[in-house]
């Protein structure tokens, strides 16, 4: 898309300025300030993630990141300068949104115009352990952060538990009062067993020490768990272990994101070696539905993944706890060829949720796929999965 009202001279203006952006971000912060403020990651061993591997990781001086929020700033203005244009005067987010998606500008100006389009309200520290940075730096990053954008009412960072382990009380609640609002944190899983088998690098006591040290400093914290992750194998510990860790900790939320395993990835080599069995979908939320049963804590389900199959399964604990439960027990209700229908459908794109079954369009578009496949279960199977790694 162009945008004829922007002038060529007006565009490389905006171009010529640029900042460090990460390759990654949760789902979450899709319409955050991206602010790069350490490169990489520095365990890089998960055997399910690929994301660093061959990257050193870098600590950034602090100097080079202010530099860096100081050109975001900037081109913040110039968009804004192009919003005061007549015809545009006040229309910031309808101009930002014509910015972002035109290819006329570098992923730079395009990143900012759509954290200006959605608001400008948060931002979003990268890369993967922002956390591991010193307290006092990190306090200095975050205090430029906000004097520079005073809009900004929320700032989110990936960190590790036994990074937040090591971290004093009194460092946490620093970057707390500094304005850190919220850390995600990748627990995977509670089972040490798992934990070592994927090399994850930390225990399930260390995710209770580094969980609860960052609830008491008063800092939002955000649990990832991965569903799926032990195979058959490790499964029952997984549930177990999971829940016992999650209810010692109780984060505000804990959002689920479905195993998926990557080509070029360590459990990957482990899946070809036979070394790891992996669970079938059905299995997945079957798993999903016991760590759901098990929880007792006061958080917040999310399923804000593409590759979780039921995005509904999410809600308040522990009143929610029903309903949740009663949407997965109605997907595992469902007869066999049922469950492949709605895989089919929510893997290209028809359904968002089970009741979306019921429509007649979005069914109608599903059964048509199944009759190029003969309806045979074992074409419709390799199609899913055909779709899934697409989504990769």
């Amino acid at each position: 898309m162009e945008v004829n009202f922007i002038r060529q001279e007006e565009i490389d203006k905006l171009n010529a300025l640029s900042f460090e952006i990460g390759p990654i971000r949760p789902p979450s912060e899709a319409f955050s300030l991206l602010i790069r403020a350490t490169r990489n990651c520095p365990w890089n061993r998960c055997e399910f993630c690929s994301t660093y591997r061959g990257q050193k990781f870098q600590l950034r001086p602090v100097a080079e990141i202010e530099r860096d929020i100081a050109t975001a700033k900037a081109i913040c203005e110039g968009i804004k300068a192009l919003a005061d244009k007549p015809g545009h005067t006040g229309q910031i987010e309808q101009v930002a949104a014509q910015v972002y998606v035109s290819p006329q500008f570098n992923s730079s100006v395009r990143s900012v115009a759509s954290w200006l389009h959605h608001g400008g309200k948060s931002a979003f520290l990268q890369d993967a352990n922002s956390l591991i940075m010193r307290t006092t730096e990190l306090v200095q990053v975050i205090t430029k952060l906000r004097d520079t954008f005073p809009s900004i009412t929320r700032i989110t960072s990936y960190g590790r538990s036994k990074t937040a382990a090591k971290k004093s009380l009194q460092e946490l609640q620093e970057i707390g009062a500094a304005g850190l609002s919220r850390i995600h944190i990748g627990m995977e899983t509670g089972h040490t067993p798992l934990l070592d088998f994927i090399q994850k690098g930390a225990t399930g006591e260390d995710h209770i020490e580094g969980g609860c040290k960052v609830v008491k400093a008063g800092i939002s914290l955000s649990e990832y768990v991965m569903p799926g992750l032990g195979g058959k194998r490790f499964s029952i510990g997984h549930v177990v272990d999971t829940a016992r860790v999650l209810n010692a900790i109780s984060p505000d939320f804990i959002r689920l994101r479905s195993l998926t395993v990557r080509d070029g990835t360590d459990i990957f080599g482990k899946l070809t070696a036979n070394d790891f069995q992996p669970l079938s979908e059905d299995e997945t939320v079957a798993e999903i539905g016991e760590l759901i049963q098990r929880l007792e804590c006061h958080s917040e389900v999310k399923s804000d993944h593409m590759m979780n199959l039921l995005p509904e399964v999410e809600g308040k604990l522990p009143e929610d706890k029903p309903r949740i439960l009663a949407i997965i027990n109605c997907y595992l209700g469902l007869s066999t060829h049922e469950r492949l229908h709605y895989r089919l459908g929510r893997r290209a794109g028809y359904y968002e949720k089970l009741e979306d079954m019921e429509n007649p369009d979005c069914h109608d578009g599903v059964s048509a796929i199944l009759g190029r496949l003969d309806n045979d279960d074992n074409l419709v199977e390799a199609a899913v999965d055909r779709l899934k790694k697409a989504f990769i």
